[in-house]
């Protein structure tokens, strides 16, 4: 099943209803699904690279932390948030203010900046570390396999 953006996203505690979570692919619902969004994005940031560790690193711990209370939801969040941190700074890495496309629909040049890019880097480490967990693709596929 896939992820259903006509959800209630104001009114529903995923913490509390992790059955109504679907986990989509990518980042899908990265910045809908609550208490999860007010818990992570506040820690997202790769403007320099020691941000971008510090943030990796404060997220990863989060994940952790979901992981410990076997919390998949949670768990499945903090990897999309540590993965969208590797796609907008490779994003903002190759184009000049993170904009792939001009006002016309057109390709911009690409103008590599290699402090965005060793943020990526960084992001791309734990995102590799996160999707590749044994505990959390067990709680992933269970999740799958319970709720769609």
């Amino acid at each position: 099943m896939s992820f259903d953006y006509e959800m209630d996203f104001d009114n529903i505690n995923f913490r509390e209803r992790p059955d109504l979570y679907r986990v989509g692919k990518g980042e899908q619902g990265v910045l809908m699904v609550e208490p999860y969004k007010s818990e992570i994005l506040p820690h997202w940031r790769f403007k320099t690279p020691e941000i971008a560790q510090e943030s990796a690193d404060k997220i990863y711990e989060l994940f952790q932390q979901y992981k410990e209370q076997e919390d998949f939801v949670g768990m499945d969040m903090a990897r999309k948030y540590i993965q969208m941190g590797y796609t907008r700074a490779r994003r903002y890495a190759n184009y000049k203010g993170g904009k792939k496309y001009d006002q016309d629909g057109n390709i911009n040049e690409r103008d590599i900046d290699e402090e965005k890019a060793e943020s990526a880097r960084i992001f791309e480490e734990k995102w590799k570390e996160v999707r590749n967990d044994d505990e959390y693709l067990a709680y992933k596929k269970e999740h799958q396999k319970n709720y769609g």
